[in-house]
């Protein structure tokens, strides 16, 4: 069953807006860290963390490509 461009870019915009969201968590979490807590965390944790948004986007991608079920929160 092919997949049609409505529903593919829908699967992009879907992966641009939980990669931005997972940024702006990340911002967030940084922020009350070294703002707030005056906690200074390493490099490497931010490096880390956006590793770990790019491996998340990455599988989205894989997933809607290839027609594989993704994580999904909210069912309708």
């Amino acid at each position: 069953m092919a997949i049609s461009i409505g529903g593919i870019l829908l699967g992009i915009i879907n992966i641009a807006i939980v990669v931005v969201v997972l940024l702006l968590v990340g911002v967030l979490a940084w922020w009350i860290f070294t703002g707030l807590l005056h906690v200074s965390l390493p490099g490497e944790v931010r490096t880390l963390y956006l590793a770990l948004v790019a491996l998340i986007a990455l599988y989205m991608v894989v997933a809607l490509l290839l027609g594989l079920p993704s994580i999904t929160i909210i069912r309708g």
